[in-house]
């Protein structure tokens, strides 16, 4: 009887990993980025969206309209989807409403462009940055990387600004 549950077990385990299509996955990742961002977005008061802790460094807007234009670029170029928006950065758009639509609408965007992406032409090899040979997987990838990153950032940002960042999200 134990060799039976256990069997039952293993293979309740094995059918809910492999349920999940690597871009069922890699979609679940990007729609739980979207609302990670957001609750950043919505942790950050208006007043704080001009904050720069450094004259040298961006503001909190910035780094958030940063993250915009990766997405757009980077996510573009690796489903070979050309954005019809670009240099949301350079805007200098410090509204809390107006970025955090800019914002939403490029985790949108990528999400839609990865979900209309043929499975088959994710290990196409391409030149990122007219420097890396890497496969279109694998720009997506470094895209995911990269919004992190810079979401990780605005957390000092949102603390120097008075505010509580929100909680780790990792599913």
């Amino acid at each position: 009887m134990k060799k039976l549950l256990a069997f039952f077990a293993i293979l309740a385990m094995a059918t809910s990993l492999t349920a999940q299509t690597p871009k069922a996955n890699l979609l679940k990742d990007w729609e739980r980025a979207r609302a990670y961002t957001q609750e950043y977005l919505d942790a950050m008061p208006e007043t704080g969206y001009a904050l720069k802790p450094t004259k040298e460094m961006r503001s909190f807007a910035g780094q958030m309209l940063h993250i915009a234009d990766a997405n757009y670029g980077i996510v573009g170029t690796a489903t070979e989807v050309t954005p019809t928006v670009k240099d949301l950065e350079k805007s200098n758009d410090v509204a809390k409403a107006s970025v955090t639509e800019k914002v939403l609408a490029s985790y949108d965007f990528a999400i839609n462009a990865i979900k209309n992406y043929p499975d088959a032409k994710w290990a196409e090899m391409i030149k990122l940055f007219n420097r890396f040979d890497v496969t279109r997987g694998q720009v997506i990838d470094k895209a995911f990387e990269h919004q992190t990153h810079h979401r990780g950032q605005t957390t000092v940002y949102i603390r120097l600004a008075g505010a509580t960042p929100p909680a780790e999200k990792l599913f």
